[in-house]
């Protein structure tokens, strides 16, 4: 008897766990995040950064969860152009992307700088590889200059 009930529980969860695999529930909320949503977000990883430090901040950013999941994801680049979070590629923190171009060939990185510096936040286009589609699509990045730093974070969705 013993053994039929733990074969049971053990079919219940497996048949939850492949349940939880198909909706997504165990890992990133895959609706598709508002501009709004992103504003926010973007607004308090800058806040995460001001307070706790990018080297905190990028331990929460690369984990999946609230600054990851989906298309979701925190960048943060020095006044440079050099990044200090790039959570699909955590090799390219420290490399200098000042002078990368979109599909389109405009240097979206400069644009965000500019965004950044001059007005302090705001909405900056363009188009990029989107990791869960893996097409060139257009993106749109919310860009916001942590406060007292020449840091700036975004996060950007697909249109």
């Amino acid at each position: 008897m013993r053994l039929f009930i733990a074969g049971w529980s053990g079919r219940i969860a497996l048949v939850g766990a492949i349940l939880l695999m198909l909706t997504g529930v165990a890992g990133a909320d895959p609706a598709k995040p508002t501009r709004d949503e992103v504003e926010a977000l973007t607004l308090k990883a800058s806040a995460l950064i001001e307070s706790q430090g990018i080297e905190a901040a990028r331990e929460s950013f690369n984990r999946a969860g609230e600054f990851r999941y989906g298309e979701i994801y925190v960048n943060v680049i020095d006044f440079t152009g050099t990044w200090l979070a790039y959570p699909p590629r955590p090799a390219g923190v420290g490399q200098n992307v000042v002078n990368l171009k979109d599909a389109d060939g405009r240097f979206m990185v400069k644009d965000i700088l500019k965004v950044a510096q001059e007005s302090g936040q705001g909405w900056v286009s363009y188009r990029w590889l989107n990791p869960v589609s893996n097409r060139i699509e257009p993106k749109t990045s919310f860009v916001k200059r942590v406060p007292g730093k020449d840091l700036v974070a975004y996060i950007g969705i697909y249109e």
